[in-house]
C-alpha cells in the first residue's frame, strides 16, 4: 500500500470531515447508504497494482479457454437454468485478499469470482466524493485501463445499452426499492437513464416482456439483471405470482443468470497459480488434510459469506450430505496492511470488468474495496468496529 498517500490522508483526517463525507455521500439519493462505509479510501502502489492486473488476466485467461462452458455445465442448478444463454458474461468480479506472502511480501490472494454485476454506478459516486471531501490528489484515479469518468461511463453504457434505448432497458431485482444495493440502482439511473423495476412489475404478452409507466407500456428489450436467484428460492410459489422469467422469452439478459452459477466458487477449483488458494470440490476430497485449520468449508450456492463454516472439524465433513456442492479451500490470511489511527486493519479488493458485446476480451474498469477489523470481511461482521466498511481504491494515474 502507498506508505506517502496514507500518512497524507491520515494526518488530515477528522471525524468531522467524515462526517462531512456521509452526508455529501447521502446527498441526493431516495435513503441513505444502508451499508458502513468505510472513512478511507484504498491507496495502491504500483506494484501491488501491477500484480492485481497480471492476477486478473490470468483467470480472466482460464474463463477465455475454449471448453469453459462445458467444464461449468454442472453448476447450474436445474431449476434456474435460463434459455437463449449467451457466448460471454457482461460483468465479472475477482474478489483478491491483501496478504502477505512466505518471503514477507505482498501479495494477492483470489477470494472469490462472480459473473455477476457489482456497484459499477455507486463506485464512481464513491470515489468522487472521497476525492472531494479529503482533497484527494487530481494524479490518482479509481480507474483502471486508461479509462476516465468519461470513457468508464462510455464503457458501461456500452456495456448495458447496447443499441437499445434506455427505456428499453430495465435495471430488474426481486423488489428493487428494498435491496440495500439499491442505491446502486438509482446512481446507475441517474447516469445511464434506464428505469429500476421489481420482479412483479414484469408483464407478459407472448413471449415478450413490458413495464408500465404513466399508464403506458413499454417493451423490455434488455434486462440488467441484479436478481440473485438464492433470494427467491426459498419461496416455491413465486412464479405463479409473477412473470416466469425462466421461460424463452424474446428478451436479452445483462447478463445472462446462468453467468452467476459459471463464474463462481464452482471456477476456483480449475484455477491455478501462486494467487490461487488451493481449492477442491468436497466429493473429490480422497482424505481430509491433517492441517484441516488451514482451511474453510464453502457452500458452492450460497452469496455474502452465508454457510461458510471457517473452523473446519472433521465432523463438519463428514456431515455434509451433498459434497458435490461443497468445496474445501485454503485459508487465506489477511495481513493488517492499512493503517488506521490505532492499528492495521484488513482489506479486501474486488476487480470489477466490463464485457460489452462485440469485444474480444473483458476490460478491467474500476474497483470496491472492504476494510475489515473483524474474523470475516464483508459489512455484517464488521459493525461494531470503525475504519472498516467499503471503499475504492485509488491509484496512480
Amino acid at each position: 500500500m502507498d506508505a506517502s498517500a496514507r500518512a497524507t490522508f491520515n494526518q488530515h483526517f477528522t471525524a468531522e470531515k467524515y462526517e462531512t463525507f456521509l452526508t455529501s455521500l447521502n446527498d441526493g439519493l431516495p435513503n441513505p447508504v444502508p451499508f458502513r462505509v468505510a472513512e478511507t479510501p484504498i491507496f495502491l502502489t504500483d506494484d501491488f497494482r501491477d500484480k492485481l492486473v497480471a492476477a486478473g488476466n490470468s483467470i480472466i485467461d482460464t474463463v477465455l479457454q475454449p471448453g469453459f462452458k462445458e467444464l461449468t455445465e454442472r453448476s447450474i442448478p436445474n431449476k434456474w437454468r435460463l434459455p437463449n444463454e449467451n457466448d460471454h458474461p457482461h460483468f465479472i468480479a475477482l474478489d483478491f485478499g491483501v496478504c502477505k506472502d512466505a518471503d514477507g511480501q505482498i501479495v494477492p490472494k483470489l477470494i472469490e469470482l462472480q459473473g455477476f454485476p457489482s456497484l459499477y454506478g455507486f463506485q464512481v459516486h464513491l470515489g468522487n466524493t472521497y476525492r472531494e471531501v479529503f482533497n484527494i490528489d487530481t494524479n490518482k484515479t479509481i480507474y483502471f485501463s486508461g479509462l476516465n469518468e468519461q470513457s468508464y461511463l462510455e464503457l458501461l453504457k456500452k456495456t448495458i445499452l447496447g443499441p437499445y434505448q434506455p427505456d428499453e432497458v430495465v435495471l430488474m431485482d426481486v423488489n428493487a426499492p428494498e435491496q440495500k444495493t439499491a442505491v446502486d440502482f438509482y446512481i446507475t439511473q441517474r447516469y445511464l437513464g434506464i428505469p429500476v423495476i421489481s420482479l412483479s412489475d414484469l408483464q407478459q404478452q407472448g413471449d415478450q416482456l413490458f413495464y408500465e409507466v404513466n399508464g403506458e407500456q413499454k417493451r423490455i428489450r434488455r434486462i440488467y439483471n441484479r436478481l440473485i436467484f438464492d433470494e427467491i428460492d426459498g419461496d416455491d410459489h413465486i412464479f405463479n405470482q409473477v412473470v416466469d422469467i425462466r421461460q424463452p422469452l424474446d428478451v436479452e439478459w445483462i447478463t445472462h443468470p446462468n453467468w452467476f452459477y459459471r463464474i463462481s466458487k464452482f471456477t476456483m477449483p480449475y484455477l491455478h497459480g501462486d494467487h490461487i488458494p488451493k481449492t477442491q470440490f468436497l466429493h473429490e476430497l480422497i482424505q481430509i488434510p491433517a492441517d484441516l485449520e488451514n482451511y474453510v468449508l464453502k457452500p458452492l450456492f450460497s452469496f455474502a459469506g452465508q454457510g461458510v463454516i471457517i473452523d473446519v472439524k472433521p465432523d463438519d465433513i463428514k456431515n455434509i450430505t451433498d459434497p458435490e456442492n461443497w468445496i474445501l479451500q485454503q485459508k487465506v490470511n489477511y495481513e493488517p496492511v492499512i493503517q488506521a489511527p490505532d492499528g492495521g486493519v484488513k482489506a479486501e479488493i474486488r476487480l470489477l470488468y466490463l464485457w460489452p458485446d462485440g469485444n474480444t476480451r473483458p476490460t478491467l474498469a474500476i474497483s470496491l474495496a472492504r476494510l475489515s477489523r473483524g474474523k470475516m470481511i464483508g459489512v455484517r461482521y464488521n459493525q461494531d468496529f470503525d475504519w472498516v466498511g467499503g471503499t475504492i481504491a485509488f491509484q496512480q494515474r
